[in-house]
């Protein structure tokens, strides 16, 4: 198990995220979502936890058959997808991926988010991260993103918010813009397989790598969108997003 801590910083606050994350999210799988690839919502449920309180679960289908590399299109089969389950208790969340074909196969995610610049230690408090483990300060402006999911507009060295007033980020931007806060993100990545299991999980991490830095920099992009919306209303262009995109995929799930 290869096991590596994230931090993403954002110039926003952990409440306004909490509604920019909804939204991204949402947008994002819409847009990403082609004829039987992308993201299909099988669930999406108000769940209590006796100790974390009240929050929402989802359950998510990521189709990936296209998207893998082709030494691992060659192992696995026509139709691929990994199951998303996920526990939202805002500010911390619980995120799993599994797979039914690679049941020695899976991703598990924990994220807190607070309302500073990422200067956090053991914020997980967890015995399993006590050991030698990598922390990577992902910067949403300035860390590279492959070349194919570059968007100008969505560039936060260029981007400026006109409802906002924030952007563009400069070099140094974590620390002197306020507000700010970061996404603590501890991923552990399992694939159990003599011969393989190292160049998969460093794989596999350098993947979520950059999911999160190009989901994190939409977020900011895309606030002028969605800085003026309530939860309640981030809910409800959830639930139309998570209808529009499972008909994309041409669904049987409602």
């Amino acid at each position: 198990m290869l096991i590596k801590e994230y931090r993403i910083c954002m110039p926003l606050t952990t409440e306004e995220y909490r509604v920019g994350q909804l939204y991204t999210i949402s947008k994002h799988s819409h847009q990403e979502s082609e004829k039987g690839e992308g993201v299909e919502v099988v669930k999406n449920e108000p769940h209590e936890d006796p100790v974390h309180g009240p929050g929402q679960f989802t359950e998510k289908r990521v189709h990936l058959s296209s998207k893998l590399p082709s030494w691992a299109r060659a192992v696995t089969p026509r139709i691929f997808y990994i199951t998303e389950k996920a526990w939202n208790y805002y500010p911390y969340t619980i995120t799993e991926y599994t797979c039914s074909f690679l049941p020695k196969f899976s991703i598990y995610i924990e994220t807190k988010y607070e309302d500073n610049c990422g200067d956090s230690e053991n914020i997980f408090r967890s015995d399993k991260i006590l050991g030698d483990h990598e922390v990577s300060f992902l910067d949403i402006a300035f860390d590279e993103i492959p070349e194919r999911y570059y968007r100008s507009l969505e560039d936060p060295r260029f981007f400026s918010s006109a409802k906002t007033g924030r952007g563009p980020l400069r070099e140094g931007w974590r620390q002197h813009t306020k507000p700010i806060m970061c996404s603590y993100k501890l991923v552990s990545v399992k694939f159990e397989v003599w011969g393989l299991q190292t160049r998969v999980e460093q794989f596999v991490h350098k993947v979520i790598r950059d999911i999160l830095l190009i989901g994190h920099r939409q977020a900011f992009a895309w606030v002028d969108e969605w800085c003026d919306m309530s939860l309640e209303e981030v809910r409800a262009f959830e639930t139309q997003m998570q209808v529009a995109t499972n008909q994309k995929l041409g669904s049987q799930h409602p």
